[in-house]
């Protein structure tokens, strides 16, 4: 589940301490002026916010009032491997003008840090009684790469269509956020596994705490993610200590069926140990090493090889079954009690792939017949006989290629299939709770993308300029087309709905019911969005046929 996207270059970053130039184009000669002017004047012209721990200084852009880099922890480098802490009030004034670091990941380009526990809001006005809906992002990259500062996750444009408080944040990440000592290290690592997750807690934590002073309702509190920040937000529907802290959830494209078993997660962090040179016994002198020799080892080969196409190359970081911060898989052996009454989204797009597997591998596009059931066997992550995969979709679709089948059979077996499993777990709850349980929307995207000659139709990806109404980001994978602009007119208009409401329905748009096990109701999101009942059901049933373990658990 990673959302790299080929496309374009990642925007470049500044400090906390800098302006970059697009916003102080935006800010504009005005605002550029007022750096010189006395403090008074400064907050006469720039909105200023009390928050619990200390006041913060944001910009306006756009009509819309912007606060970057606002410290929800303190620096987790005293800490490393442990639950996170609030951070220490200040009283002066702090600058919340650029983007916090992001936690220490390789292949990046922003600044990183240890001390990476920022967030990001968006509001129509910092105000308290503005009761706003707040809509909280969570950020892809699977639990190993990525920020909240991404230009498509700007939420200027989500603000002010919708009225609504958006909320981008960073958390830790790979080892630093998931690298279970519990079983070698002591009491003191017996969370490790999980920090990353605790800090998605505390910032909700702090939301429930500050967001009424920036306009916002704390008791409407929406979380979105996509890919593994959808895969976050299932563990966060079955983490104790993230109950009551958010009222509605929309996942796309990511899911958490099963976390890592502590046994699996004690063989990864021995794995890693090994990498750093360090015995088991010595497994707490990891935290103690610099940053880069922790980053060097992160890809060392992964020791867990059980289904077919399990094995993940480079060691698998996530949610660990640590019976501390999580005590049950997130969405297994059913859907999780502490969250049924939590509307839910759950959306996939109809060519996942596509990106995941061919955006770094172009030959996928050109396949012959012959090459195809030996991809399938090690993309597609369940042990099913590819050569019968192969015939049942020839029969399916028979004007597909052999790319084609390819590209719909992976989709289908390893990356739709958790989100079918979360839907159908919701809904054996529903069914069984009645009135007691909120209910599930599905969506799947098929609306494809006109980036490049089309060839990626609805990627991996495609739904975030949709949903965050950012299709005018530079380079975006869905481009700035007037079919563009529609479709994320219709999805961030549903996504804005759910927040508000907890029912994603809209004037003018299809009527979208909730998902059952009986019609399994899933909006079709296309220039002609309809709901469809059991979309892709053929495959679906292919598919139910083998046992599914969430990869790397």
């Amino acid at each position: 589940m990673n959302p790299a996207r080929p496309f374009r270059q990642a925007e470049s970053r500044v400090s906390l301490s800098s302006l970059d130039r697009r916003e102080v184009l935006g800010l504009g000669m005005a605002a550029a002026a007022a750096l010189t002017l006395p403090a008074r004047a400064w907050a006469a012209a720039d909105p200023v916010v009390t928050t619990v721990h200390g006041r913060v200084r944001g910009t306006r852009h756009d009509g819309i009032q912007v606060f970057k880099g606002i410290r929800y922890g303190a620096d987790t480098s005293p800490r490393r491997f442990q639950a996170p802490q609030p951070p220490a009030p200040w009283r002066d004034v702090k600058d919340a003008l650029a983007y916090g670091a992001a936690c220490p990941q390789t292949r990046f380009d922003e600044p990183q840090s240890e001390d990476c526990l920022f967030l990001n809001v968006w509001t129509p006005e910092a105000k308290a009684g503005g009761n706003r809906p707040v809509m909280v992002y969570i950020h892809g990259g699977a639990y190993s790469h990525g920020s909240g500062s991404d230009a498509l996750y700007d939420g200027t444009r989500l603000a002010h269509r919708g009225d609504v408080v958006v909320v981008t944040l960073n958390h830790r990440l790979n080892a630093f956020g998931h690298l279970y000592l519990g079983r070698l290290a002591g009491p003191a690592y017996t969370q490790s596994g999980n920090v990353g997750i605790l800090d998605l807690v505390l910032a909700l934590h702090w939301v429930r705490d500050n967001i009424a002073a920036f306009g916002g309702d704390p008791g409407r509190v929406m979380l979105f993610g996509q890919s593994g920040g959808g895969a976050k937000i299932a563990t966060l529907m079955g983490t104790p200590a993230a109950q009551g802290l958010f009222h509605r959830a929309a996942t796309m494209s990511g899911q958490q069926v099963t976390a890592s078993g502590p046994l699996n997660a004690t063989a990864r962090a021995k794995t890693y140990l090994e990498a750093l040179g360090l015995a088991p016994e010595r497994a707490a002198e990891a935290a103690t090493l610099p940053v880069e020799r922790l980053l060097s080892a992160l890809n060392a080969a992964d020791p867990i090889h059980g289904v077919a196409g399990q094995g993940m190359g480079g060691l698998y970081w996530g949610p660990v079954l640590d019976d501390q911060v999580l005590a049950r898989h997130p969405f297994y052996p059913d859907a999780p009690a502490q969250s049924a009454g939590i509307p839910m989204i759950i959306g996939n797009t109809h060519d996942e792939t596509r990106l995941l597997i061919g955006g770094s591998d172009p030959s996928t596009f050109t396949l012959a017949w012959d090459q195809v059931p030996a991809l399938l066997a090690r993309h597609m992550r369940v042990d099913i006989n590819p050569d019968l995969v192969v015939a049942e979709y020839r029969r399916l679709y028979p004007d597909y290629s052999p790319s084609d089948v390819f590209f719909a059979a992976t989709t289908a077996g390893r990356s739709w299939r958790a989100a079918v499993m979360e839907a159908e777990a919701r809904a054996a709850q529903a069914q069984a709770l009645g009135e007691g349980a909120a209910a599930t929307y599905a969506y799947q995207l098929n609306w494809g993308s006109p980036k490049d000659g089309g060839k990626w139709r609805a990627p991996h990806t495609l739904d975030i300029p949709l949903v965050f109404d950012n299709t005018a980001v530079p380079d975006s994978l869905s481009t700035d087309s007037p079919e563009a602009r529609r479709m994320a007119e219709r999805m961030s208009d549903a996504f804005i709905a759910f927040a508000r409401t907890g029912d994603p329905n809209t004037a003018g748009a299809p009527r979208w019911t909730p998902y059952t096990l009986a019609g399994r109701e899933t909006m079709v999101f296309d220039l002609d969005s309809r709901l469809e009942q059991d979309p892709r059901g053929a495959e679906r049933r292919l598919f139910a046929r083998v046992p599914f373990t969430q990869q790397g658990t």
